[in-house]
């Protein structure tokens, strides 16, 4: 269900990073004096990790090696994860922080049963409870495969795909709840492609021998899978699941050309929806799902279009297998040590590079995130984020947007209408920080201490439910789509806001004793980043009211685009192998955010300073301070099995290039670092980019 809150954001993109953490117990959101704009009260720390410095690099070569040499040096990845950098360290102290929580709840004998604080006992104890999974094994999946196994019509499969997608199991596609991106101020029905087991369609479609070793290796784990379940011909049924998934992701469309918002918003009557796919019944399947709608918005047309042969041309008993496997596989995790190993075996060692297993401990204050993740938040706020720090962050997103509207003013290429546009989107932004307004009420979950499955189980129906339900009502745009304890970031450009979570909002990333500098080039740039986001390739498709609607005059609209196909060019020629590189297009809008960000966050810096001269720290000025906050919040080392899989499927560059990427397009930078032609961080001023 994580994944089906961050569907609905739409084309909204998140800052983060995969893996996230927790604040070290030294720095957990202390309150001091410090007034993020009159740095001259105290005498502040210059925010810098002076022992990352690696002299040995110079700042004009790569910027990124010279500010975190030293750490990368000297930091292993954790056998348990697949990557490690600023986000996975505070998500770690942030898990402690979690399993704090949970173990007092569980020691409490005296809570009322069905309140919050015993849900949050019940269910981190369930996962806990290893003894008890031994002993259930397999046996907890049976009445849930039993409608799979029972199947004994094509006209019932509409029926049972839905309900097993409501029980957290997959199909050929999925679907959420979320504002009409073309009338924000109501609900829509959006379906999505869905439905393969592997990262992206590339993994079934390109012939490399790497790609056709893991597709090896996965038939070989899904034959395993049917083996422990004691079905017959394990082997056959694992051929028939790949052979599907492959016809499946032969017709999906790429990455890149399902972040486009405009191509992605095709909305139909429920009829026309269903003649795209004749050999399915749509209408069949919503009304199984409880979803009474007269029309929906499909992302993907045409892959409707063409899976009609595919479900048409596909066994029934296939099907089943597909169903059956998908299901036990999404929650082997939560099942005995025998099918965890297996699983891991495969997306972890195999996919990952992970070496070893994180803890029992540390997968159940996950799970306890995942399914109750704001009665959690609630408590987690209560003690590492005071009203003072939201406070102070308010101070400086009210900062940000200003340096974005002088930003705005500053552009030679861009008309005074469409400024006025652009003026009237970024005043009607809504910040959102550190927690909602108004949490979530968990009040129709039952969460049982004895039935892990069942538990998350129920979560998955409670969660579409509530997503249902939502439907003919007024938009809620109070609802958040992370927790406070999330070390992340994001943007919903149909509610035209950003959101920042209270995890994120500690060292590295904003610093209270710290002078000014590095958080505006820390923190501060994260905000105006997801900022940027409003104003990217896609999220400059909607306006001040969250709508898709084009409020460019051409003439801007191509000098923009030009624009960011110089971007898309300068990130094609990143390569951290020889055999891959950076997917321009598919990063785009974050570096859109990051350039913007930076270079609007680095207006509101000065601005800050009130024409005064910032202070020498550590031998450095304020503007070299402030990229050097920028650098070293991206420290982040990878195994090389994820890295390969992020250049495949994640929208964000790796974190070397989202340092050197932006910094060579930013005068600024060049005047800080006395940088000059032949050194690495230089590139002639006709191919520097400037889009806000």
């Amino acid at each position: 269900m994580k994944n089906i809150s961050l569907a609905a954001l739409g084309v909204a993109i998140s800052l983060g990073v995969a893996g996230c953490s927790e604040p070290p117990a030294e720095s957990k959101m202390q309150v001091d004096p410090i007034d993020l704009n009159k740095n001259n009260k105290l005498e502040l720390k210059s925010g810098i990790e002076l022992n990352n410095i690696d002299t040995s690099v110079r700042a004009e070569d790569d910027f990124y090696y010279h500010v975190n040499g030293k750490w990368l040096e000297k930091t292993a990845i954790p056998a348990d994860k697949s990557s490690y950098g600023s986000f996975t360290a505070l998500y770690d102290e942030s898990q402690k922080a979690l399993r704090k929580v949970l173990d007092d709840a569980l020691k409490n004998t005296t809570m009322a049963v069905g309140s919050d604080e015993y849900k949050l006992s019940a269910f981190y104890g369930s996962y806990m409870d290893e003894t008890a999974r031994e002993e259930l094994a397999l046996s907890p999946l049976k009445a849930y495969l039993e409608p799979i196994d029972s199947l004994t019509s094509r006209a019932d499969l509409p029926r049972v795909m839905a309900s097993m997608l409501l029980n957290g199991g997959t199909t050929p596609f999925g679907w959420y709840v979320n504002n009409d991106a073309k009338n924000s101020s109501e609900y829509a029905l959006y379906l999505y492609q869905s439905g393969l087991g592997l990262p992206d369609r590339d993994f079934y479609l390109k012939d490399t021998e790497k790609f056709v070793s893991i597709r090896a290796a996965y038939k070989t784990y899904i034959q395993q899978v049917f083996i422990r379940l004691g079905y017959p011909q394990p082997e056959q049924a694992a051929g028939n699941i790949l052979e599907l998934e492959s016809r499946i992701a032969a017709v999906q469309w790429s990455r890149v050309e399902s972040r486009d918002a405009t191509k992605t918003y095709n909305k139909l009557s429920m009829a026309d929806a269903n003649r795209l796919i004749p050999s399915f019944d749509l209408e069949s399947y919503f009304a199984s799902a409880n979803l009474n709608v007269t029309d929906v918005v499909i992302n993907q047309p045409s892959y409707l279009e063409n899976l009609a042969k595919v479900v048409a041309d596909s066994p029934l008993e296939t099907w089943q297998h597909y169903l059956t496997f998908h299901f036990v596989n999404n929650h082997a995790e939560l099942l005995n040590k025998e099918m965890v190993n297996l699983k891991f075996n495969f997306f972890g060692k195999m996919l990952r590079g992970v070496q070893e297993q994180a803890p029992t401990w540390k997968k159940a204050v996950d799970s306890s995130n995942e399914v109750l993740g704001e009665l959690l938040g609630k408590i987690y706020v209560e003690t590492y984020f005071p009203p003072e720090a939201k406070a102070r962050m308010t101070e400086l997103v009210s900062n940000l947007i200003k340096g974005f509207d002088q930003a705005i003013d500053d552009l030679e290429w861009m008309s005074p209408e469409t400024k006025i546009a652009a003026k009237d989107k970024l005043s009607k932004f809504t910040p959102k920080i550190g927690y909602p307004d108004k949490w979530r009420d968990y009040s129709q979950l039952r969460i049982s201490p004895d039935d892990l499955l069942g538990n998350y189980v129920r979560y998955t129906q409670w969660s579409y439910n509530d997503m249902v339900n939502k439907i003919g009502k007024p938009v809620d745009r109070s609802e958040w789509f992370m927790t406070p304890q999330t070390v992340n970031a994001y943007y919903n450009p149909v509610n035209n806001e950003i959101v920042f979570p209270a995890a994120i909002l500690q060292p590295p990333f904003f610093n209270l004793e710290a002078d000014d500098a590095v958080n505006y080039g820390a923190i501060g740039a994260v905000i105006g980043h997801e900022l940027g986001h409003g104003f990217d390739d896609q999220g400059s498709k909607y306006d001040g009211e969250g709508n898709l609607r084009n409020w460019w005059s051409e003439s801007d609209l191509t000098q923009f685009e030009q624009r960011g196909s110089k971007l898309v060019a300068q990130y094609n020629q990143f390569s951290p192998f020889e055999d891959a590189h950076v997917n321009g297009e598919l990063t785009l809008g974050e570096n859109i955010g990051d350039l913007g960000g930076l270079t609007v966050s680095y207006k509101a810096y000065l601005l800050s300073l009130a024409e005064r001269k910032a202070p020498i720290i550590d031998g450095y000025t304020g503007e070299q301070r402030f990229f050097m906050g920028w650098a070293q919040i991206w420290r982040r080392q990878y195994r090389e099995e994820e890295l390969r899989n992020r250049l495949m499927t994640d929208s964000h560059s790796p974190s070397h290039y989202r340092v050197i990427g932006v910094l060579p397009n930013m005068p600024e930078f060049y005047k800080a670092f006395k940088v000059k032609e032949g050194d690495g961080m230089y590139i002639r001023s006709a191919e520097r980019v400037k889009i806000w």
